[in-house]
């Protein structure tokens, strides 16, 4: 009978945990995940190269990696032909806009390359994602002496101890592991993720901009939860840090639960009240929820919920034209809580395209 009792319970569980996760199902119209896809990754096919100094800025690599996972998952042949053509003239053509390989945010170029190898088989592509995943720890020959110290320890030689970069050096390596099964990759990015962890997580969960701005920035915040989503995905359990980066995500993914708004988004400062609601790190923040939920890592009597009212609420923010708005601009780290306040928000700006498109793939997947 205990046995009986038993099998009914779990039984019972999963049909709650099944009912839960349906939550991320059946949406409204205007949140259909295809809908959303369709209108958000058409504007990619007609946009110029968003730059950083002279060469593409990272944040149109994130936008250009969601839409080309949107064209995958959707079958959608002409917007993949278009994508493929698109990056073909930028390596043959504008090949003065590809990245130098001298900075994180340079560095993460290699993502694209990588899942243009998945699309196209080409190995040329495949050969110039590790270029930029092997300079990460490869040390250059006038690397200042900070540089030097931080890759004697076993770092990337780009680290600067920025939130930032626990997605822009996880990126890169993870889909670096994905294509050769080298397990240096994963090793590399989970022990920087410790690092990170351990300097700039604070005990509620959320992190630091930087050791010197303790203030909780919101997409800053998000490029750690789905740097740790990205990591935790390829990460074996058997990994000596898989424990730690499980934590750290669950710990931080339990604050921000904590402090989502009741309209569903989170504030540009997540932790003040009175701060604006905040499109890109809302975004991040609904990926590594609806990730979560999928994989099994966190609740889904609590989570999909969440998932689902974040990303109901987030398109609001979505015009006509398929442009986000309310996303803060590219920021540097600053001591100033009124810094983050004041930021200027644009709309159209592919750091809030990108977690779009990427909960789009989520949900899809």
């Amino acid at each position: 009978m205990r046995k009986v009792l038993l099998l009914l319970s779990l039984f019972l569980t999963s049909q709650v945990a099944f009912g839960q996760k349906s939550l991320l199902k059946n949406f409204p119209e205007n949140a259909d995940p295809k809908v959303v896809g369709d209108l958000l990754s058409n504007r990619i096919t007609y946009a110029d190269y968003m730059i950083y100094g002279s060469t593409v800025h990272y944040a149109m690599v994130c936008y250009w990696n969601g839409a080309l996972g949107y064209a995958e998952r959707s079958k959608d042949k002409l917007l993949m032909d278009h994508l493929v053509a698109k990056f073909d003239n930028l390596v043959e053509v504008d090949k003065h806009r590809l990245p130098p390989k001298n900075h994180v945010d340079h560095n993460m170029f290699g993502s694209l390359a990588f899942e243009y190898y998945k699309v196209t088989g080409n190995k040329k592509y495949l050969e110039m994602g590790l270029s930029y995943a092997d300079t990460q720890w490869d040390v250059p020959a006038n690397a200042n002496a900070t540089e030097k110290e931080w890759a004697d320890k076993g770092y990337s030689w780009q680290t600067r101890l920025w939130i930032d970069d626990m997605y822009m050096i996880t990126i890169v390596q993870t889909r670096a592991y994905e294509h050769t099964k080298d397990m240096k990759y994963l090793d590399r990015a989970a022990k920087e993720m410790v690092l990170y962890l351990d300097e700039l997580q604070r005990p509620n969960g959320l992190f630091y901009h930087a050791p010197d701005a303790p203030h909780y920035w919101a997409r800053g915040n998000g490029w750690m939860a789905v740097g740790m989503t990205e990591l935790l995905h390829y990460l074996p359990k058997k990994h000596e840090h898989y424990n730690r980066i499980m934590e750290g995500y669950q710990t931080m993914m339990k604050s921000l639960l904590e402090f989502q708004s009741p309209s569903g988004m989170w504030n540009q400062l997540i932790d003040q009240p009175d701060f604006w609601p905040e499109t890109s790190g809302t975004g991040m923040f609904t990926y590594a929820f609806i990730m979560g939920v999928k994989n099994g890592w966190l609740d889904a009597k609590l989570y999909a919920p969440a998932a689902r009212k974040a990303w109901i609420a987030m398109q609001d923010y979505v015009d006509i034209k398929g442009a986000v708005r309310e996303v803060c601009i590219g920021t540097g780290k600053n001591k100033s809580q009124k810094f983050y306040y004041d930021r200027p928000r644009h709309t159209g700006d592919h750091h809030g395209q990108a977690p779009y498109l990427w909960c789009v793939n989520a949900l899809m997947d």
